[in-house]
């Protein structure tokens, strides 16, 4: 019987971490949303072949000080 209580409350834990960690991301949907964007821009980039003169290179480069900005932003919002 202990142990049923035991994994009852393991599993509503499991729930509520899962709850508050989707609040969290919910909080910021258009961030959010802009985060999945970059990353698959960045995606279709490394896929592109040649490097067209070094502008795939530099577009990567600037994809991913995007991505870094935009995980900085939604890390401050969620302390302030």
């Amino acid at each position: 019987m202990r142990r049923n209580v035991l994994r009852s409350l393991l599993a509503i834990a499991l729930l509520v971490m899962a709850f508050v960690a989707g609040q969290l991301t919910a909080a910021q949907p258009h961030m959010q949303a802009a985060l999945s964007d970059l990353r698959s821009a960045r995606r279709a980039l490394e896929k592109a072949t040649d490097d067209k003169g070094g502008h795939r290179a530099r577009a990567i480069q600037l994809v991913d000080s995007a991505i870094a900005e935009v995980e900085k932003g939604m890390a401050f919002a969620r302390k302030h």
